[in-house]
């Protein structure tokens, strides 16, 4: 250990940069194990390598210059990102619970931080702030509902940017009167003069400058550099009138919200720009700020964690609540406002690193590393609060809303199947299965595709793909059924298919269950986990041990709430139609409302078809269903993705127990269609989020001793 201590901190530019990029590529995955928002995992991450812990890196100049920007860009999406739209249809609703969303914590922790953490009254504003504001860290989970458009989401989201705004906008005057201008009444008039001015000219002359360049300049960079421009421009402008540069960052956001729409390759390039460099490091320069030693001098540093995680909470509690029954709508709704406005991440660092920047005298700052410790946990503890409210609130309000309580079969059939072969013992199996399934009154064929890597035998394997998609074009015209073939070349298998899938504009995925356990001993294979992870569609994987033709019965097990899902009818369609072109018996088990729901659609929609239904009251009682399938029986798994409305823990464990109890059996697994749009791009969500977690894994190895 002597010995390499000598090589630390590292000085090499080099060096120091491939440490970040190692840092940024790891900390995901390993927060993603461990269930974790990946923010904690950057700062900790620059605990760790900072000169309060291991001392690897110096926090030079590129963390200073990277850290500003990554700070800036922060603020900037969230301007950027918000719905103005659907705040002016409840702009009144908006401003009641935002005010409350910012008053009620705001005053509850500057009294609290006053009385027991004998805090300055400029200290305690701030801690107000940090605490008033929030950050949408939950907002995904209510994309993965469908109930993005619910009139409660839309005051969650409008009272979030509210309290933000009004954060911003305390922290600015803060940032002015620091000094010892606050009681001076001249002094807030010109604040509020240069403020209101500030707005003004910039609202005009970035719009101004905006529209001249987007109508004259096409070109992808060049709009890039000019966003960043006029991000850093605005800061500066905010700067040098009095406010602080993270307004006038988020300000420019604001301004350019209509210009640059959501699904633009423009934003797309901003998001991946900022999410994958600027944002990580200043993440990671931050907790290189942090004195890990300060967490075990003594007990005020769990107080303050205490007062900004109960207070601050107990703010935006009251805040929701008091708003639901204002506005007279059901308890799950004001769950939904409380978890969604609970969660701050890093605009609460960035608020605490203006803090620590303030000189109030000789040594001493508006806010010291306890505050900044203390702000970190209180991140961790209300992301953890805020993501399960908002998870148990979707969940109440799909399940309470009658509306959705069957789904509305739609008009029109948008029927493409696609197929994705690889193997020539499978693929006859695969184009069987999807032509019992299709609708013949449409008559659209299938689709069938065959991925292969971009290496050097991507030549051979091209070959052998075109040979096994003629023996299946050939196979389809003997009955007459259009074949769509195509040999794509890709680096990743899951993404080829992902691609191919929006190019053909495919409904849904069948697929086969790997069959080489010399390629890869995992239940899943190399990419079938990435491409039911990567999209919402439904997608159907098949292992048959027994020729189709001889199959006596498909044996079904649903899970609770399935009929909430928006892809319930298309996988009992398609079974449905299966059972009927093989003449066979269905038995669907589960509990009694989702067979109720099951039972009428069969009979309004396949009457001919002989279904029975068996109660299986647990999602557990999966194995005892094993005595009951044979080799004649098709044995269907109905599952669901994780954070979706009929989801369960026990679905985890889907692949041992298949592995243990069904093995050798014929066996199909459905992932129905799900709400939420696939591959969204915030640093708010995870980019990755591991299928089996470190808990699982432990828990596992306890098991097995």
């Amino acid at each position: 250990m002597p010995y390499l201590t000598q090589y630390f901190p590292i000085t090499d530019p080099t060096m120091i940069f491939l440490t970040v990029m190692l840092i940024i590529l790891l900390a995901p995955i390993i927060m993603g194990k461990l269930r974790i928002p990946h923010i904690i995992g950057m700062v900790l991450a620059g605990v760790v390598i900072g000169k309060y812990g291991l001392n690897v890196i110096v926090r030079g100049e590129s963390f200073e210059i990277f850290g500003n920007i990554g700070l800036y860009y922060i603020m900037f999406l969230a301007g950027l990102e918000m719905d103005t739209e659907g705040l002016k249809k409840n702009a009144r609703r908006v401003l009641v619970f935002g005010l409350l969303s910012f008053i009620t914590p705001f005053v509850l922790t500057y009294f609290t931080s006053v009385a027991y953490l004998d805090y300055s009254p400029m200290s305690a504003l701030l801690l107000g702030c940090i605490m008033s504001s929030c950050t949408l860290i939950a907002y995904p989970i209510v994309g993965r509902y469908g109930i993005q458009r619910r009139k409660v989401v839309t005051l969650s989201v409008g009272a979030s940017m509210l309290s933000l705004l009004l954060s911003l906008i305390v922290l600015a005057a803060l940032t002015s009167a620091y000094q010892g201008n606050a009681g001076d009444p001249l002094f807030w008039i010109l604040f509020l003069a240069k403020f209101v001015a500030y707005c003004a000219a910039a609202y005009y002359a970035i719009r101004w400058i905006t529209v001249c360049f987007l109508r004259r300049y096409s070109d992808a960079v060049m709009q890039f550099i000019f966003v960043i421009a006029v991000l850093s421009s605005s800061a500066v402008m905010a700067s040098l009138v009095g406010l602080e540069g993270i307004f006038g960052a988020f300000y420019s956001g604001l301004v350019l919200n209509r210009f640059i729409p959501n699904v633009s390759p423009l934003m797309n390039r901003i998001e991946f720009i900022g999410n994958a460099l600027f944002i990580p490091y200043f993440l990671i320069g931050v907790g290189m700020l942090i004195d890990v030693s300060v967490m075990f001098e003594g007990g005020n540093i769990l107080l303050v964690i205490f007062i900004m995680v109960v207070f601050g909470t107990l703010g935006k509690a009251i805040a929701a609540y008091a708003s639901c029954l204002a506005f007279r709508m059901p308890w799950s709704a004001g769950n939904m406002m409380f978890g969604l406005t609970s969660a701050h991440a890093a605009g609460a660092i960035a608020m605490v690193m203006v803090g620590m920047k303030m000189e109030v005298s000789t040594g001493e700052f508006l806010m010291d590393n306890t505050s900044l410790n203390g702000v970190v946990m209180m991140i961790l503890f209300t992301c953890v609060i805020s993501t399960i409210v908002t998870e148990q609130a979707s969940k109440q309000i799909v399940i309470q809303d009658k509306r959705h309580r069957i789904v509305e079969r739609q008009e029109g059939d948008d029927e493409k199947i696609l197929i994705p072969v690889k193997y020539p013992e499978t693929c006859d199996t695969l184009l069987n299965l999807a032509i019992l399934m299709r609708n013949r009154k449409l008559n659209r064929g299938v689709i069938a595709l065959n991925v292969v890597y971009d290496d050097d035998r991507a030549a051979y394997n091209q070959k052998q793909g075109q040979e096994l998609l003629a023996h299946i074009t050939k196979t389809a015209a003997a009955i007459d059924v259009r074949v769509q073939t195509q040999v794509r070349l890709a680096t990743n298998i899951a993404n080829g298919i992902k691609h191919a899938f929006r190019e053909f504009d495919a409904s849904e995925i069948i697929m086969g269950l790997h069959i080489h356990q010399e390629i890869t001993t995992r239940f899943w294979g190399e990419f079938a986990q990435s491409l039911f992870n990567g999209l919402n569609r439904q997608i159907i994987i098949a292992r048959c041990v027994q020729p189709l033709s001889t199959l006596h019965r498909l044996q079904v097990a649903v899970p609770s709430r399935a009929e909430f899902e928006p892809g319930f009818h298309r996988w009992v369609e398609r079974l449905a139609r299966m059972a009927g072109n093989l003449n066979c018996r269905i038995v669907f088990h589960g509990r009694h409302d989702t067979l109720q729901h099951i039972k009428e659609y069969i009979n309004t929609h396949h009457h001919s078809v002989r279904a029975q239904y068996s109660a299986m009251e647990h999602w557990n009682h999966l194995p005892t269903l094993a005595s009951q399938i044979t080799d004649e029986d098709m044995f269907v798994i109905i599952t669901a993705r994780q954070g979706t409305i009929s989801y369960k823990n026990a679905m985890d464990r889907l692949p041992d127990e298949l592995s243990s109890h069904f093995k050798g059996h014929n066996t199909m697994i459905v992932f129905p269609d799900q709400y939420g749009k696939s591959e969204l791009m915030t640093f708010t969500s995870a980019q990755h989020t591991e299928q089996i977690s470190a808990y699982d894994m432990l828990r596992k190895l306890f098991t097995r001793k």
